[in-house]
């Protein structure tokens, strides 16, 4: 079995809602069969602070092609970065590996 990346960005409250939001709509997009290779098949995510200067897609780019230990594991974590907050709410983008 292989594993795609994903990426998804979510305005929630909290991380945690943002979570469970991406996961939901995954999962109405994909089914719940498994293997989607989408944040679906994600139980957990590590919060990764964005460094000053970098932006999101890019910043996560890296640490996929790094091989970032907190991120790339298919059955492990989802990264998180919080990258915006407006008058909509918090903005996070979600990334990493996920089975297919």
């Amino acid at each position: 079995m292989g594993a795609y990346n994903f990426y998804n960005v979510v305005i929630a409250d909290t991380p945690r809602q943002a979570f469970e939001l991406a996961v939901a709509e995954a999962l109405y997009n994909y089914g719940h069969s498994g293997y989607s290779g989408s944040i679906a098949e994600k139980e957990s995510f590590v919060m990764i602070p964005l460094p000053p200067g970098k932006h999101h897609q890019q910043y996560a780019e890296e640490l996929i092609n790094a091989g970032d230990p907190r991120i790339d594991d298919k059955w492990g974590p989802a990264g998180c970065i919080h990258f915006k907050t407006d008058k909509k709410g918090n903005h996070y983008y979600f990334f990493g590996w996920a089975s297919c």
